[in-house]
C-alpha cells in the first residue's frame, strides 16, 4: 500500500478571456489601417464622409435657425455619442475589404447587419444618451446663470472664460460631460461593429463593449484620445475636415473591433 501523498502542482495562471494585452501604440496602427482602407476606394469613403458632414451641418444649422444655439456646444460633443451609428457604412466597407468582396456605395448606405434591427435599438439608446446629456447641459446653465435668456454665441465665450461663475460652470460641466463621454465611448466603441458582424442583441453588444474596454484600458484610452483630438481639431476647423477624418476613424474603429474580437 502506497501512503505517499500526491505531488502538489502549482495552479495554472488564470487566463483573462477579455484582456488582449495590446500596447497603447496599437491604437496608432488602427489609425493607419483606417487610412489604408480609405485609400482603397477613396471616392466611396469620401462620399460617405461628405454625406455624414451634410447631415451634421444640417442638424447644427437647424439648432441655430430655431433659436437653440444655447445647446450648440453640448450638441457638438454629443456627436461623438452617435458617431458609431453613423459609421456603420464604413465598418461595412472595411469588412468587405477584409473578405475580398467588392464594395459599392449602396452597400455602405444600406447595411445589412447580422443582428438585424438590433442596430436600430442600439442607435436609439445612444441617441437617448445624447438627449440626456443635452438636457443636463441646459440644467447646468440654469443652475449657474439662472433663468436668464441665452446671451448669444458672441457673448458666451467671454462669459465662460472671464467670470468666476463661468469658470465654475466649465469645471462642473467638464466633469459631467466627461462622465457622459466615458460611458458613451465604453458602450459604443465596439457594440456597433459587434452587431454588424455577430448575432447579438443591443444590450449584450453594449455590455460586451463595456467589458472589453475595461479590460483593455491602455489601448482603448489611447484610441479614445486619438478620436477626441481629431474630432476636436475638426470642430475647431469648421467641421470640414470631418469629410476625411470621419471615414478614417470609422475604418479604424472596425480594426479596433477585429483586434478585440479576433
Amino acid at each position: 500500500m502506497n501512503d505517499a501523498l500526491p505531488e502538489i502542482l502549482p495552479a495554472e495562471p488564470r487566463r483573462d478571456q477579455w484582456a488582449r494585452n495590446l500596447p497603447a501604440d496599437e491604437a496608432l496602427r488602427w489609425l493607419r489601417l483606417g487610412w489604408r482602407d480609405l485609400m482603397r476606394g477613396p471616392l466611396l469613403s469620401l462620399s460617405y464622409g461628405l454625406f455624414v458632414w451634410i447631415l451634421l451641418a444640417a442638424a447644427l444649422w437647424s439648432l441655430i435657425a430655431h433659436g437653440a444655439d444655447y445647446i450648440l456646444f453640448p450638441a457638438l460633443s454629443g456627436l461623438m455619442v452617435i458617431g458609431p451609428v453613423l459609421a456603420m457604412g464604413l465598418y461595412e466597407k472595411s469588412k468587405r475589404l477584409s473578405l475580398g468582396l467588392p464594395v459599392r456605395l449602396r452597400d455602405m448606405l444600406f447595411v445589412r447587419p447580422v443582428s438585424g434591427y438590433q442596430v436600430v435599438f442600439a442607435g436609439a439608446l445612444l441617441c437617448l444618451l445624447m438627449m440626456v446629456w443635452l438636457r443636463a447641459a441646459v440644467i447646468l446653465y440654469a443652475l449657474f446663470f439662472g433663468l436668464l435668456p441665452f446671451p448669444g454665441l458672441d457673448h458666451l465665450i467671454p462669459m465662460l472664460a472671464f467670470t468666476p461663475t463661468g469658470w465654475a460652470m466649465l469645471m462642473v460641466g467638464g466633469a459631467v460631460g466627461g462622465l457622459f463621454a466615458t460611458l458613451s465611448f465604453a458602450i459604443g466603441a465596439l457594440s456597433l461593429p459587434i452587431l454588424l458582424q455577430e448575432p447579438s442583441d443591443a444590450l449584450t453588444a453594449m455590455g460586451t463593449s463595456l467589458v472589453l474596454v475595461w479590460h483593455n484600458l491602455k489601448v482603448m484610452l489611447a484610441w479614445a484620445a486619438i478620436v477626441s483630438v481629431l474630432f476636436a481639431l475638426s470642430v475647431a476647423s469648421g467641421l470640414l475636415p470631418l469629410i476625411i477624418v470621419f471615414p478614417v476613424l470609422g475604418h479604424g474603429t472596425w480594426h479596433s473591433y477585429r483586434a478585440m474580437r479576433p
